[in-house]
């Protein structure tokens, strides 16, 4: 997106600000604070809006705030007296005035340069939001040495686990921020308030422990989430590990989940890109018109920043989900498409779980399976407590005719996240898996539940048709296909992203049935 005014170049895409062709140096924070205000130049925005959104609510001073605005002044040739372009408005905040000539949204570029001046690798938005959680230390109900230890211990490997979603910002009350446990800032103040506390306790009997664990929506006080976990401390670092990754995988999809609620019940016409992210999730959503409506969320995301890699990586899987049930009318493409859009998260981004999404759509595309393979494989020893990187990395295994390797990692994403959607569709990847095995029986009693939750998702049915036509109940295999086509007659499934010729040919009698049961 380039804006001009006054002579000046602004250019959100590239992040640089330009007069005459020649950069203009600026702090990263003052770039973000003038992006700020020449996109919401409509309204004057208050104080406490510009640290919530550039300063992700962090504490800062009347004087630091005020320091950026004197170096955006500086930027443009502007000065607190003469006020041309950036206007105080005493007690209410600040407001950009500048004639802005060239304020459209430009087309999506068909490459993207990656600027390595960005720390991390990745190009954030430049209004984006992140989320803020709180770790509290876990509680020793019996005061025990070895339990305390191992429950400080595990709060820690959470808020590690947590800082590798680059979407979340993690705190602890050791901070300077805090002064108590309860989520606001310093003596209680507005200065910074986590949106959500996750706190939890352990109680040892012998050799024995349990973990209880809550994750708590501050703004409400409700639970979003509560678990208790078992384990032996015979080994407990191991243990410490294994719980650590699981509650991890557990708490990220919720925090995801209900701050994608928060936005979608706002209607905000000046939503953000990582507004319009978290409202299009989950893509998953039974059914063409919900994967669509999350399309066009996604694309204008993407129009807003073009560099934002979350958007992009799950507009490439949106794009994909219309390709496996044959949602879109010219396949060719749509997957051009989708894999363009892929590689620009991947050059984006080098934040785990965009690679791992854009990897699995790029191997799902034809791409090369192995390299596919590989970054999924860097995106997970990055990140491994990534639930649906895992399910993803299963069946990209799937795709390279290797259903030993992706029942394992089916199960490992299952194991990291038991109770959400994500562990039914790992269900339905261990079913093919099952099925690639010549395990028909097994794969059958799998998938049945599958189509009961997913009635839209085609795969899983051509799955369980081809299951009943290879054991010779042909009536079965077809009432299978009728069901998809009574529940959605769209859908047009292929086998083109699986390698193995075999494996294709397995699916010969299902995909040949539930094309016939979807034809109009």
């Amino acid at each position: 997106m380039a804006l001009e005014f006054n002579g000046l170049l602004l250019d959100v895409e590239r992040r640089e600000l330009c007069r005459d062709s020649l950069p203009v140096k600026l702090e990263p924070k003052v770039f973000d604070l003038l992006v700020y205000l020449v996109r919401h130049r409509n309204r004057v925005v208050g104080k406490e809006e510009l640290i919530d959104r550039i300063w992700n609510g962090r504490i800062i001073s009347d004087a630091a705030l005020t320091t950026r605005i004197n170096g955006v002044r500086r930027a443009l040739g502007d000065t607190g007296k003469d006020q041309h372009l950036i206007r105080t408005y005493r007690g209410k905040g600040f407001r950009f005035i500048g004639n802005v000539v060239n304020a459209a949204a430009t087309p999506q570029p068909s490459y993207f340069k990656h600027n390595s001046g960005v720390s991390g690798g990745q190009l954030k938005s430049a209004v984006e939001r992140i989320a803020s959680v709180t770790v509290l230390p876990f509680l020793s109900l019996s005061g025990d040495l070895e339990e305390r230890c191992f429950a400080e211990s595990l709060s820690e490997g959470l808020v590690v686990g947590l800082t590798r979603f680059g979407w979340l910002s993690v705190f602890t009350p050791n901070t300077h921020l805090f002064s108590n446990f309860d989520g606001t800032g310093v003596g209680g103040q507005r200065a910074f308030r986590a949106a959500y506390l996750l706190k939890g306790a352990a109680c040892r009997a012998e050799k024995q422990i349990r973990i209880q664990v809550q994750l708590i929506d501050v703004s409400t006080g409700s639970i979003l989430w509560a678990d208790a976990f078992d384990g032996s401390l015979a080994d407990p670092f191991a243990l410490q590990h294994k719980l650590a990754l699981t509650i991890v995988g557990s708490v990220e999809p919720q925090i995801q989940l209900a701050e994608g609620l928060r936005f979608e019940s706002s209607l905000n016409p000046h939503a953000t890109p990582y507004e319009l992210h978290l409202q299009a999730h989950p893509i998953f959503s039974s059914g063409r018109r919900n994967v669509l409506r999350s399309l066009a969320l996604l694309e204008k995301a993407v129009a807003l920043d073009p560099a934002y890699a979350p958007a992009l990586a799950d507009l490439a899987n949106c794009l994909q989900i219309l390709d496996v049930n044959g949602w879109i009318e010219n396949r060719e493409q749509n997957r051009r498409r989708a894999k363009e859009v892929a590689r620009l998260a991947l050059q984006a981004s080098s934040d785990a779980v965009h690679v791992a999404i854009s990897a699995f759509v790029l191997a799902y595309f034809g791409e090369n399976i192995e390299a596919a393979m590989g970054l999924l494989d860097q995106a997970l020893a990055l990140n491994p407590a990534f639930a649906k990187g895992w399910y993803m990395s299963g069946m990209t295994r799937l795709y390279a005719g290797q259903p030993e390797a992706a029942i394992e990692h089916f199960e490992t994403s299952i194991q990291l996240n038991p109770r959400d959607r994500l562990a039914r569709r790992n269900g339905a990847g261990l079913g093919m898996a099952r099925f690639f095995s010549r395990q028909f029986d097994d794969a059958i009693s799998l998938l049945r539940p599958i189509i009961e939750e997913f009635p839209r998702w085609s795969t899983p049915y051509c799955v369980l048709a081809s299951c009943h036509a290879h054991l010779g109940f042909v009536s079965d295999a077809q009432a299978i296909s009728k069901r998809l086509g009574e529940a959605d007659a769209t859908p047009v499934p292929n086998a083109m992203q699986f390698r193995d010729t075999a494996h294709r040919q397995l699916l010969v009698p299902g995909l040949r049935l539930t094309r016939t049961s979807t034809t109009p």
